[in-house]
Order: structure tokens, then C-alpha cells, then sequence
């Protein structure tokens, strides 16, 4: 119903923005993580809405990017998963990593959103596995680096193998490897310890 709002921020809380759009606030659920790159109160900003009207709610959902209102919509359809929980897993995981985690089976990294247990990362997985298109995003490109094995180095796999055994999920173990600079001039045990340090 409502494709976007831009407007002024005036108002930010834990999980709402309160958007001036010509004089009218509009209240807007938003995740964590939309939270921590929204510029100040008093800034511009344009967030793409999600609308869910009820009988008894109208409440707009707000994301940056299309790109990441594209997999909460996605994640809605899924049985036993609501506005409320897509939040929560896009509050812990950008929309890159969660199709990341989706493409790659890595359930342990969706549990990591609040109330979203083992069974429901699961039915996610297998719900969108066929539904997630590899993309020009930086994770899809990586994705499709590595099944032709041009970047996936030997220390990298190493160190992917060994966060996974310290009980990482496989999706935000290599986000973080693919994150170190310079990584081919690093043997293992340097790749491993960096990648612990973005892990905190």
C-alpha cells in the first residue's frame, strides 16, 4: 500500500523511527540493524515500507534498502514466522548474510535471533532455498567465487573450518574471513585470530 516514506527523523527508539513526511509522523517498525545506519534525528531519510493492516493494527514496516525489505517479505511467508520475527533475524544478520545463511543450510546462524528456534530456521532454509536468486551482492558474488574456486584460499578455508568448530555458523564465519585485508599475505593462525577479533 505504502511503497516508501521520506521523509525527517524525528523521533528514534529500539525499534521504531518516527518519520515527518509533511507534517504527519509516521511510525515505522524497524530492526536493529536499520537502527545502528539510520542517520541522526533531524536527518532525511527514505525507508521502504512493508504495510500490515489488520482489523484491529495498521503498522508500517521500514527498511533502507529494497534489497532488504525484498527478504523480509521472503521471510513472511514462511509458516510460523511474522513481521516480529523477520525483525529479529535481520536484527542480527544483514539481508546478505541471511541468504547467505539460506544458501548454505547454516540454521545455527538464524537461531541467533531472538525467538526463532532451531525447527524454524530449518523450515526457513528449506522454505527459501529455491526462492533465494544469487545476485550481483557482495555475498553472492563470493558464493560463486568459491564454487569456481578462485577465492576461496587455503586459509581461508581453514579458518572458516575452524570458527565453524568453535560453534560459529558457516555464513558469518565467512562473511568475517572475507572481511581481513590483505589475506593472502596471512598463513592460517593470523586469518583465524582477526577473524575472532570482528566476531566481538
Amino acid at each position: 500500500m505504502i511503497a516508501y516514506v521520506h521523509g525527517v527523523i524525528e523521533d528514534i527508539s529500539e525499534d521504531n523511527v518516527v518519520v515527518d513526511v509533511g507534517g504527519i509522523g509516521y511510525n515505522v517498525h524497524v530492526s536493529s540493524d536499520t537502527i545502528s545506519r539510520l542517520p541522526g534525528e533531524g536527518e532525511s531519510v527514505r525507508l521502504y515500507t512493508y504495510t500490515l493492516v489488520r482489523e484491529d493494527a495498521f503498522q508500517l514496516y521500514g527498511f533502507l534498502s529494497r534489497n532488504d525489505l525484498d527478504i523480509f517479505k521472503k521471510c513472511i511467508t514462511v509458516n510460523g514466522i511474522g513481521p516480529k520475527g523477520a525483525l529479529a533475524i535481520l536484527s542480527v544478520m544483514d539481508a546478505d548474510s541471511l541468504r547467505y545463511a539460506i544458501m548454505t543450510g547454516d540454521a545455527r546462524a538464524i537461531c541467533k535471533a531472538p525467538g526463532i528456534g532451531a525447527r524454524t530456521a530449518e523450515r526457513l532454509i528449506l522454505d527459501l532455498k529455491d526462492k533465494i536468486k544469487i545476485d550481483d551482492t557482495m555475498i553472492a558474488r563470493e558464493i560463486a567465487d568459491t564454487a569456481a574456486g578462485t577465492s576461496n584460499t587455503p586459509q581461508k578455508q581453514e579458518a572458516v573450518a575452524a570458527l565453524v568448530s568453535l560453534g560459529y555458523g558457516q555464513a558469518e564465519s565467512m562473511k568475517a574471513v572475507n572481511s581481513i585485508p590483505d589475506i593472502e599475505k596471512l598463513d592460517s593462525g593470523a586469518v583465524l585470530k582477526a577473524a575472532l577479533k570482528k566476531m566481538f
